[in-house]
């Protein structure tokens, strides 16, 4: 057996290293690069966990702000990131954690408000600073938001205020 670097070579290194799980050759194993290897499929599931959520209140934010621009492009990208979004939940429950998560929230709505301003022209200030709906609300198939109310959604956990 050929042995391949994670550096030269990550998908021969990979394939290897399952061979070598799978043969109970433990000894033969790259832990180090292994475990690293391990954190990042979680990080990169949680990566696609926000994508997604931004995406969805980016098209939750123009649906709200632009009712003039409503149209079925808009409503499939709603209902398709929904449908990733609960399947991910799904697939991967851990992922729930970051719906009660303040920090996490902040950090995805600032890339919606960050991508709505890019995509329609209104300026930032202009959408609330914290997100107004909760994630029952935004994940629910038939929700959209017709306005906007005083009170603000805060996860339980950190709650900054």
């Amino acid at each position: 057996m050929t042995i391949h670097t994670y550096d030269n070579d990550i998908i021969a290194w990979a394939n290897e290293q399952a061979h070598l799980l799978r043969s109970g050759r433990f000894d033969c194993l790259d832990i180090a690069h292994l475990a690293e290897e391990i954190e990042d499929v979680g990080k990169s599931e949680q990566r696609e966990f926000a994508h997604r959520m931004a995406v969805l209140l980016t098209h939750l934010l123009k649906w709200h702000y632009q009712p003039a621009r409503r149209s079925s492009s808009w409503e499939c990208t709603i209902r398709e990131q929904r449908r990733a979004l609960l399947r991910r939940l799904q697939k991967t429950p851990s992922l729930k954690t970051c719906l009660d998560d303040s920090d996490w929230w902040e950090d995805v709505w600032l890339d919606a408000r960050t991508e709505t301003v890019k995509e329609t022209g209104i300026k930032f200030d202009q959408f609330p600073a914290i997100c107004s709906w909760t994630p029952s609300d935004v994940l629910t198939p038939e929700w959209l938001p017709e306005s906007f109310t005083k009170s603000c959604y805060l996860p339980k956990n950190n709650a900054k205020r």
